[in-house]
């Protein structure tokens, strides 16, 4: 079979319809307008110009007015005591490189397909994953917040696959507008989270498709899982819905290379269908393996583990069974 899906895979379930721009408050309409100047502004350059200065801006002026480089040093401090001021600086500095870089890359859909033809796509999963896709069985493709993982989205995309993605709206209802466009740009059927695109999300899964998602991050409903040494709030629905449906449970990265441009989209073995923990924890393990390799890839900038909030949340359940 070829590397385009079969017509019966295409028929999975219907993209969603574009959703109408939620009304937002006018500091909402001020920030979207003052994104968009920015991405506009950048977009005139070159892309790899482009790319260069958006991490320059973001790491000389917007990480440091965020408080982010605090916040990757502290993170850092929770997983990995003891490691020198020098090497947590120069972590903090390739990942916060890394998301400035990701955010400005997801708002050029047609760039991002073209590099994902350019550059290869391999590793132990990959044909596991073609030959699922020739007997029409589901796949879930499962990622962290590591390099780029459109990119790697991307890359299967320009060779034929059809491949869903599932996103978190953003807060701000202009900008999520042109996120979610970004996303089906990409390819269709995208799903936003929650109860009717969970829904759907089920119905292109059990029809042979396939969906792309990560799932680094923190749910409080999740199950504690150690993640880099430390308990973190982890859901389960990915593997919960590999085995509703039957579909292979498949990590994949877009790991950047050196030039900060290049990528290479990497399919891992599948991982056993079992318990649905198990299969978090192993997924866990996986992601793990990728950030020890190379920590300035993942997003550090992000609130993975809470401490304060688990501990809050420990000390309410101990009350209560007392």
């Amino acid at each position: 079979m070829s590397g385009k899906d079969t017509a019966n895979t295409r028929k999975a379930g219907k993209p969603e319809a574009k959703p109408e721009v939620a009304r937002g408050t006018w500091q909402d309409r001020l920030s979207d307008i003052g994104l968009n100047l920015f991405v506009g502004a950048l977009r005139l350059l070159p892309v790899r110009q482009r790319l260069n200065l958006a991490s320059w801006i973001v790491r000389r002026a917007v990480a440091p007015a965020l408080g982010y480089y605090d916040r990757v040093e502290a993170n850092i401090d929770h997983v990995w005591p003891g490691t020198p001021p020098a090497e947590k600086r120069r972590i903090a500095d390739a990942a916060i490189d890394n998301l400035a870089r990701a955010f400005i890359e997801n708002y050029d859909p047609a760039e991002m397909l073209q590099r994902g033809a350019a550059y290869p796509v391999g590793g132990p999963g990959l044909a596991a994953f073609e030959q699922a896709r020739a007997e029409g069985r589901p796949v879930l493709l499962l990622s962290g917040h590591y390099g780029n993982p459109i990119c790697a989205r991307c890359a299967l995309v320009a060779r034929g696959y059809e491949v869903g993605g599932l996103l978190r709206a953003m807060s701000n209802p202009y900008s999520n507008a042109r996120y979610v466009q970004n996303y089906r740009d990409v390819a269709e059927p995208v799903f936003v989270q929650g109860p009717g695109g969970l829904k759907a999300l089920l119905r292109h899964v059990r029809s042979g498709g396939v969906l792309a998602m990560v799932f680094d991050v923190f749910d409080g409903s999740g199950v504690p899982i150690d993640f880099l040494g430390q308990p973190a709030p982890t859901v389960t629905s990915p593997a919960d819905i590999a085995l509703k449906t039957g579909a292979l449970l498949i990590p994949y990265f877009g790991i950047r290379r050196a030039d900060r441009y290049g990528f290479d989209t990497i399919l891992e073995e599948p991982i056993e269908h079992g318990d649905p923990v198990e299969m978090m924890r192993e997924a866990t393990r996986r992601l793990e393996a990728r950030i020890k390799d190379d920590p300035g890839q993942w997003m550090w900038t992000h609130r993975r583990w809470k401490p304060k909030r688990q501990m809050k949340r420990q000390r309410k359940r101990a009350a209560a069974t007392m």
